[in-house]
């Protein structure tokens, strides 16, 4: 295994340091020389003997884990160890573990017992590579304790977090913990609170990224509700504030794990979670793929990579891909991935909020983030957890310099009781907010309809943004010509020759271009090329907001 091979390497390293003492030349350095043991004799001194065995023995023990019989039990439910995560994460021999010697401190109920004593405690922590790029790393060890958390566990992850925003390099999570330590007591609910604490301070200052591989429970969960992205693996990750066996008691509910926790409820129910992957190895996988997208801090501009796909390639499929009906829906992915580098298309939560498409792609090489309506689902209507989902992943794009494409169809906001007692004013106002606060490049093409207070929300030029275009097919107007109709002719006769006559004045982009809210009418199939040129004139972009301490977005 690759860590028992970083032991090695360890002894190595004193072997190398002894054969360059011994390497002095005897006349230069005689007194020297003649102090040097005899090449056949490891150390003179005990003593020294006796801490380089302990070095070995403690590594060799924090590399084990739990012990051999704990990590069958974790490998017999699909699972991969804390450290064969971390070796499948990073690129191979790039970890570079700090506090293997730590160990817990607690000494009642019999933790103070060398058998409860585990070097490195219950995870791993250190940095490491992703593609050659820098990233720090804690992956909890269910084999200690099934991974509770300590005051020492605790420091580890701490330690880490302070390094990565003290030098600029995002923060990926392995959370695979039963909760806290109950021996530690207050000291670990403490832990968890100087953690909560780090989530909050590096916000917006480095990338945090969760992966949810096993249980998450009780206050722990807080943790990754604070991150950027929360990822789980489905069938053995479980994220809930309260067990089964709680709400049974407290509400007389009969519900498991999975239905209360599990992947699929997180990912589509609660929208908890932003993706969910079959096991271990294919999560952490596409969290290698995802990490590419992202640059390491808010200091750095997004990430540019080699591309193969034209900046200047036509994509003709578009000229016919809205459809002349204007009730008939169609998939904006198929929009999405026609023009982005090679068709790549890393899509956020999938599964919730359907109707808005948000993601990550690459045009001409730079990573920008989309938001399209999805006519799809619900007709594209923006409801409060699409108004949710939307704005949370403009504020990221926003705070770590990630343009963002908007692609608008819609139609308004959902109506109905259900949408205005939830919310949906205040809801819908987040994501509002957070087009108007955002300083990044903004680009935004309106294929089909962009109706009411729902064009204003979708990136407008109102809200600052940078370019506007409108494909032949937009509909600019405060409401569907139908509907319009009914209310200016009410009770009028000959209400189709007032319904055309509307559709004539509005259904259609010119209302808004001869008003300079749209830059320009575009074919569609230019709509790559237009984006490309504009990223790249907009790189240089500088807008600042007027000072404040914070603010007040509606909650």
């Amino acid at each position: 295994m690759a860590a028992f091979t970083l032991a090695r390497r360890s002894g190595g390293l004193i072997n190398g340091l002894r054969t360059s003492f011994r390497s002095l030349a005897p006349g230069k350095y005689g007194a020297v020389a003649a102090a040097m043991p005899p090449a056949n004799c490891r150390w003179n001194s005990v003593s020294h003997l006796s801490v380089k065995e302990r070095i070995d023995e403690k590594r060799k023990m924090a590399l084990c884990g739990g012990g051999q019989q704990r990590i069958d039990a974790q490998h017999k439910k699909g699972k991969l160890t804390a450290r064969e995560r971390v070796d499948l994460l990073l690129d191979p021999e790039s970890f570079v573990e700090s506090d293997m010697f730590v160990e817990h401190r607690c000494s009642d109920f019999g933790m103070e017992q060398d058998r409860n004593k585990f070097p490195g405690d219950s995870v791993v922590t250190g940095r490491g590579r992703i593609n050659g790029r820098l990233v720090y790393v804690f992956s909890q060890d269910f084999t200690v304790f099934g991974g509770s958390l300590s005051g020492a566990h605790a420091q580890k992850i701490c330690k880490i977090m302070d390094q990565a925003m003290m030098v600029g390099a995002p923060v990926i999570g392995l959370n695979d913990s039963g909760g806290a330590r109950i021996q530690e007591g207050v000291e670990s609910l403490a832990g968890y609170a100087d953690i909560f604490l780090r989530n909050v301070m590096a916000s917006g200052v480095v990338p945090q990224i969760s992966l949810i591989m096993g249980p998450c429970a009780g206050g722990a969960v807080y943790s990754p509700a604070l991150t950027d992205f929360t990822f789980m693996v489905k069938d053995t990750s479980y994220l809930f504030i309260t067990g089964p066996d709680v709400v049974k008691s407290v509400t007389n509910e009969d519900v498991t794990q999975e239905e209360l926790g599990g992947a699929k409820t997180h990912t589509t129910v609660s929208g908890v979670a932003h993706h969910a992957f079959e096991d271990d190895v294919e999560a952490l996988l596409n969290v290698r793929e995802f990490f590419n997208f992202l640059p390491l801090s808010n200091q750095d501009a997004a990430p540019i990579r080699e591309c193969h796909d034209s900046s200047d390639r036509m994509v003709h499929s578009l000229d016919t891909i809205v459809p002349f009906e204007t009730t008939k829906a169609y998939d904006m992915l198929d929009i999405v991935k026609a023009v982005a580098d090679e068709g790549d298309f890393f899509e956020i939560m999938p599964n919730y909020a359907k109707n808005i498409v948000v993601g990550f792609a690459r045009m001409n090489g730079r990573t920008v983030g989309i938001v399209g309506n999805q006519p799809k689902v619900a007709s594209g209507c923006l409801d409060i957890n699409s108004s949710v989902k939307g704005a949370r992943f403009v504020r990221f794009c926003d705070a770590f310099n990630i343009p963002i494409i908007t692609f608008v169809d819609v139609p308004g906001f959902l109506p109905g009781t259900a949408q205005e007692y939830g919310g949906i004013i205040r809801h819908g106002a987040k994501l509002l907010y957070a087009f108007a606060e955002a300083t990044v490049p903004k680009i935004t093409i309106i294929t089909r309809k962009a109706y009411g207070g729902a064009y204003d929300v979708m990136s407008s030029k109102h809200l600052r943004g940078d370019v506007n275009y409108a494909w032949p097919t937009a509909e600019v107007a405060v409401m569907g010509a139908k509907g319009a109709v009914q209310i200016i002719f009410r009770g009028k006769e000959n209400q189709a020759e007032a319904e055309a006559e509307y559709v004539e004045k509005f259904a259609n982009p010119f209302p808004a271009a001869l008003r300079g809210f749209v830059d320009d009418i575009i074919e569609p199939s230019t709509t790559r090329k237009r984006i490309c040129r504009d990223l790249e004139v907009l790189a240089s972009k500088k807008q600042i907001n007027p000072w404040k301490k914070h603010a007040n977005i509606p909650l």
